[in-house]
């Protein structure tokens, strides 16, 4: 069986330690770059009455696409290597074309995908998230999505624990220095709920703040679920966000023995998103709840590898090969 892999050249070890468990189960792994693309990978699809053709053409590999049987969609950066120097318009138009170019192949391929990319951006939708996290019956945080200043002094009034505040997409601003700076969660205080001027240019997402007795990072490939913990109040940068201290919290994961219970609603979650692989956040509070925030499908995992040495590698190599249960898409493969 072979497996490719939408990745850039760039991305971490995590790459590499599922192309290792594939070929230990005996699979080919074939690894697309997708920042060398145009310049230094060769693609060619053709569609014609006689037969199709889909050729790939990597710096380390050749190979006929039609014989791939999975598809792992990891990460991209697509015409990466397209010189700068290009005119602006030209670079713009020749990055687009790549896109369009990789992600029609991609979805072309009469092959297991994890996951469909249409399927991972709909089920990126954080508010939708939300919303299906509750029909499942998980917690979730009280939240308010808005621009309007007055519905978030409201909201914060109702909302005894005090507030925080986050996007709803990643991001990060870089400063003159061009360092890069990560918007976060942040707690609001009473003299930013005094001035929310700068909700009339952005919107922005509340929700109360939770206590908690530590953080979770859930890893759900295909039916299988890991879970890790983190007593992010070990650190005072930590304390409303454990990634503002990321680093200095690696070693300090540890495995968590999540509830079966939970771990059946998040499986539902997952069943309900048609998702085979999703990094999900959770709050666990002083009195156990376990509060859902959100869930990331195609979320990092490789520090988890290491530190509680959770096996998510092996689970993925085992998935996209099809030696364990996995959501097939068979309703996304019929349309094609």
């Amino acid at each position: 069986m072979s497996v490719l892999i939408i990745t850039k050249s760039d991305d971490n070890e995590c790459v590499t330690a599922v192309i290792r468990g594939i070929e230990n189960r005996g699979g080919k792994a074939v690894r697309l770059d997708t920042d060398l693309f145009p310049t230094d990978t060769r693609l060619v699809v053709r569609y014609e009455p006689g037969g199709d053709q889909l050729h790939l053409a990597t710096p380390d590999d050749e190979v006929d696409l039609r014989e791939i049987s999975a598809v792992w969609y990891r990460r991209t950066r697509f015409g990466g290597a397209i010189p700068a120097t290009l005119d602006e318009q030209l670079r713009r138009a020749s990055v687009g074309e790549s896109r369009v170019t990789i992600l029609g192949m991609i979805a072309s391929l009469d092959a297991f995908h994890l996951d469909p990319v249409t399927t991972i951006r709909h089920s990126s939708n954080k508010q939708l998230q939300l919303k299906v996290a509750r029909d499942v019956g998980l917690e979730t945080p009280r939240t308010l999505i808005t621009n309007d200043p007055e519905a978030v002094r409201r909201f914060a009034a109702r909302c005894p624990g005090g507030v925080v505040a986050k996007m709803l997409s990643s991001f990060a601003v870089f400063d003159e220095q061009g360092d890069e700076r990560v918007v976060f969660t942040n707690p609001v205080s009473e003299a930013d709920l005094a001035d929310l001027e700068g909700l009339r240019l952005c919107p922005m997402t509340f929700q109360e703040r939770i206590a908690k007795r530590c953080e979770l990072r859930v890893i759900v490939v295909g039916r299988q679920v890991f879970s890790a913990y983190i007593d992010s109040g070990m650190s005072s940068r930590a304390v409303h966000d454990w990634r503002r201290d990321g680093q200095g919290l690696l070693e300090h994961w540890r495995p968590y023995p999540l509830p079966a219970a939970v771990a059946e609603r998040l499986l539902l979650l997952m069943d309900r998103f048609d998702l085979n692989y999703g990094a999900a956040d959770l709050i666990v509070t002083p009195d156990e709840r376990h509060v859902f925030l959100e869930v990331n499908p195609v979320g990092e995992f490789l520090w988890l590898e290491r530190y509680p040495g959770l096996p998510v590698a092996q689970a993925l190599a085992d998935t996209l090969l099809g030696r364990v249960p996995r959501r097939d898409h068979a309703h996304i493969r019929s349309m094609a």
